[in-house]
């Protein structure tokens, strides 16, 4: 009886593993390299569009034409994660959609959304920085070392 349960836990191990190769996802890395860099491209060209549009059409200096194209592209973002059809952009274009300021909007917009039933102060106002959050803090962090180092420098004659 040992014998005869260990060749059905075999034949269950192998059932398994054909189960597990069969459901998971297999992925072409070039491809998805190729989508990457086609939705990131796409929404810097429709950043340098924004750009050149408010500094030739709206006569905007460079700082205030980068600031304006900000605003629309992280805009654009929230509005479309609003109305869900930011995922989808996600889902095709991975870190291509996820690294430009649309994807820190998105990451923002996203738990607020989500946590908006659980109240404002307990949902959205706790819950809207969990992912960006980090992200926040690390970044402040860093340019506050930074800072700090570059004054050191100048203070003592090195920089």
């Amino acid at each position: 009886m040992n014998e005869q349960k260990s060749s059905q836990q075999l034949s269950l191990e192998k059932d398994y593993e054909e189960y597990v190769k069969k459901i998971t996802p297999t992925h072409n890395l070039l491809l998805q390299m190729l989508k990457a860099f086609i939705t990131g491209g796409i929404i810097c060209v429709l950043g340098q569009f924004l750009l050149n549009y408010a500094k030739n059409s709206l006569g905007m200096d460079k700082d205030t034409a980068g600031s304006f194209c900000s605003l629309v592209l992280v805009l654009t973002s929230v509005l479309l994660t609003g109305f869900n059809l930011y995922s989808p952009i996600v889902k095709f274009g991975g870190a291509g959609a996820l690294v430009p300021i649309t994807g820190f909007a998105n990451s923002v917009a996203s738990p607020a959304i989500e946590y908006k039933k659980e109240g404002q102060v307990f949902g959205v106002g706790c819950k809207i920085f969990t992912i960006a959050g980090p992200v926040i803090l690390y970044g402040i962090f860093t340019s506050w070392v930074l800072g700090l180092v570059y004054w050191i420098g100048k203070a003592s004659g090195i920089l």
